[in-house]
């Protein structure tokens, strides 16, 4: 559904519900996440709320955005967090620049409203020094009278790719492309048509290629490309950290990080690193804001 289509019954005298309505079957149709429709379409339906039922959209001033934000914070008596103020004013943003985008109120009411950005902490990072002791690690295991090309096939291709946990539990052997004509590369694939935007190519370091072609040879791939569970390769992941003489405590989410970051210091194009991450671009104000505090070592 188009936005003009989503769009197309309501006007400036409609009432909230019935828009917040539209507006959800619109969300739905771009692809976002149910967790992000649910969280956006409840902030609205809490200013329908602190607004009178019978009040149109036309009559919804700056004032009144402000009004309910400030009731939210001071009288409502229910805690506000700052990160959910935060969201809660990204949700009213959204809402208001989708009406005023395809004329159904000539004034963005919300466009004034002062975005209170809150970024939650930054993810701890491996430096260079430690990427290449953890990989030194995982590599010994290849190099042992009975060899393991499991831990480095599965260390170098997060290190390379940034993938989830849940991306990298996905995957099945034929999302890997040796014979691509620019270069091996990995596909990430989303079973659910509203996570498709998330689907990507991602180019594969040409080292790792031959790890894990040992890593075929060692083990029976049929369904998927590491048949254990989570926790297991949790414990993989950890284990290569302590065999490298690590503090930290050695994560997916950290080597997501490390990516991103490596690819930030690298120069890679910021649009580049977006797409490669799989994030939208609402995603990104906060991702790319905490990568540049990461590169300049800010805490």
């Amino acid at each position: 559904m188009s936005p003009e289509t989503a769009s197309a019954h309501i006007t400036s005298k409609s009432l909230l519900i019935p828009t917040i309505n539209a507006w959800k079957v619109y969300l739905e149709d771009q692809g976002n996440s149910i967790h992000t429709i649910k969280a956006f379409t409840a902030d609205l339906r809490l200013l329908a709320v602190y607004l009178s039922p019978d009040y149109p959209l036309g009559n919804i001033s700056t004032t009144d955005i402000n009004g309910f934000l400030e009731w939210m914070q001071k009288s409502r008596g229910i805690p506000c967090s700052p990160k959910t103020l935060s969201r809660r004013i990204t949700s009213i943003k959204a809402f208001f620049r989708w009406l005023h985008q395809y004329g159904v109120i000539l004034i963005d009411p919300a466009e004034k409203v002062v975005q209170k950005t809150v970024l939650s902490p930054l993810a701890e990072v491996l430096s260079p020094v430690e990427v290449e002791a953890v990989i030194d690690a995982a590599d010994l295991h290849r190099r042992k009278t009975r060899p393991d090309a499991r831990p480095y096939t599965l260390l170098v291709l997060l290190l390379s790719t940034g993938i989830k946990k849940g991306e990298c539990l996905g995957l099945v052997p034929n999302h890997i492309d040796l014979e691509a004509p620019s270069g091996p590369l990995l596909f990430v694939r989303y079973s659910s048509p509203q996570h498709r935007y998330k689907e990507r190519k991602i180019a594969l370091p040409s080292e790792w290629i031959t790890a894990y072609q040992e890593y075929q040879s060692q083990y029976t791939l049929s369904d998927r490309l590491f048949p254990w569970s989570p926790r297991r390769l949790e414990y993989l992941l950890e284990d290569i950290g302590e065999e490298a003489g690590l503090t930290k405590h050695l994560s997916f989410d950290m080597c997501r990080w490390t990516c991103a970051l490596t690819d930030w210091q690298e120069g890679v194009e910021r649009e580049k690193i977006r797409q490669k991450l799989g994030i939208s671009k609402v995603q990104w104000r906060e991702i790319s804001i905490k990568l540049e505090r990461l590169a300049s070592g800010s805490s």
